[in-house]
């Protein structure tokens, strides 16, 4: 009898380990699925003014919070679990509450770590809040009212770079053949990824939206020169070229088109 009670309380405590373990793995694979699924939802996260670039950014910031006590408009927040976004890091949702571009920035001098960096923020030396770069604001031209011909200027008036970040191109509008089209333009040098724009969008989700630069933003690469751009000439000053022979490159393009080779033979 001791026997076979010793053998059931075995197979208990084997069925109760198992049951553990298995239990362990589930909720290691559900933690590790949440942290793959928050570090690919960070690429399309608004941070404050100055943070440095996104994988730098999660490498310096110490998730202390500074910066969100600082925000006298309660527009950061620190990623909490089922955010989507990395944990303890600052963001913002531009649609709930924007970046009101406070002049003298208070989120960023009081990071101690330098993932807001006050020098991405200034202008010889002084704060300069119309250098931030938080994102960019696009614009769903399938949903915009302006694009439908229903008169809406929401977003370009509440931009606080009137006319800069966001101009209206007025554009005949041939439907009807005695309107015209108020489109939003958004220039990307400009635009500071404030959001409120966003915020003041009219249609019931917003047709302007802001994302991080460098979820959306295109790179033309050092290859190519703005010609009409004196600055960007520049550098073309230093600039050296590489000239790789091969046995082809030795004729002329002329010439080694014309050159049938061994089909003569034949």
């Amino acid at each position: 009898m001791e026997q076979k009670e010793e053998q059931s309380n075995d197979r208990r405590r084997f069925i109760l380990g198992t049951t553990r373990a298995i239990g362990l793995v589930a909720l290691g694979g559900l933690v590790w699925s949440a942290y793959l699924d928050e570090a690919k939802a960070s690429h399309f996260t608004l941070r404050p003014p100055g943070a440095l670039y996104e994988d730098d950014f999660l490498k310096t910031c110490i998730k202390c919070g500074m910066c969100v006590l600082a925000c006298p408009f309660d527009t950061l927040k620190l990623a909490k679990p089922g955010d989507n976004k990395p944990i303890g890091t600052p963001y913002f949702n531009a649609r709930e509450i924007p970046c009101y571009m406070c002049p003298d920035i208070p989120c960023v001098p009081v990071c101690p770590s330098g993932a807001l960096d006050i020098n991405l923020v200034s202008t010889d030396g002084k704060l300069d809040i119309n250098r931030a770069k938080m994102g960019v604001a696009v614009v769903d031209s399938l949903n915009c009212i302006a694009f439908w011909g229903i008169q809406c200027d929401a977003c370009y008036r509440a931009c606080p770079l009137l006319g800069e970040a966001i101009s209206v191109e007025y554009v005949k509008n041939d439907r009807t053949g005695k309107h015209a089209f108020l489109k939003p333009v958004v220039n990307n040098d400009v635009c500071t990824g404030c959001g409120l724009c966003e915020k003041a969008c009219v249609t019931e989700k917003a047709s302007i939206t802001v994302l991080p630069r460098e979820a959306v933003m295109g790179k033309a690469g050092d290859y190519y020169i703005k010609g009409w751009d004196k600055d960007d000439e520049k550098r073309l000053e230093n600039a050296t070229s590489k000239e790789t022979v091969t046995e082809i490159s030795k004729e002329s393009a002329i010439d080694s088109l014309n050159d049938i080779g061994d089909l003569l033979d034949e």
